[in-house]
């Protein structure tokens, strides 16, 4: 692992009522070049454009990947996530979002806070997700 992972654990032992399997942890103890992501919704980087799909698991794939292509033109990969931040629209979303967010991040423990919102920036999006990553000093 790229940090240190103060106890980790699985969402699947945390959420026993709800079908989840993110690795995550309490704390993490990182030093190196932090990368503080903005907030990522489900549109294309490079021209803005929404994907123009209304499914959680869709807009979270997308979310996702836009974070990992932003961390890659960092210099960064997806292990040096330490923290993500996921807000949603919905509660009944929660489940779509975090199994497909797990897919990302199995084996990187970050720490994370999950909050519902009223609203996103576009009324179409149901995720946004930003994170913070650090790249570990040489050793």
């Amino acid at each position: 692992m790229a940090h240190k992972r103060i106890r980790p654990f699985n969402t699947k032992d945390t959420y026993p009522e709800q079908k989840l399997d993110n690795d995550l942890c309490q704390a993490v103890v990182a030093r190196g070049t932090m990368i503080f992501l903005r907030g990522q919704c489900p549109q294309n980087l490079d021209d803005f454009k929404d994907i123009g799909s209304h499914d959680p698991v869709e807009q979270t794939h997308k979310v996702m990947q836009n974070i990992q292509q932003l961390l890659e033109e960092c210099g960064g990969k997806m292990e040096h996530l330490v923290k993500v931040v996921v807000y949603i629209t919905d509660v009944r979303h929660r489940e779509a979002v975090y199994r497909t967010m797990g897919e990302y991040i199995k084996g990187v423990h970050p720490v994370s806070t999950g909050l519902v919102v009223q609203a996103l920036a576009r009324p179409s999006w149901l995720v946004e997700i930003d994170g913070t990553a650090v790249i570990p000093d040489e050793v």
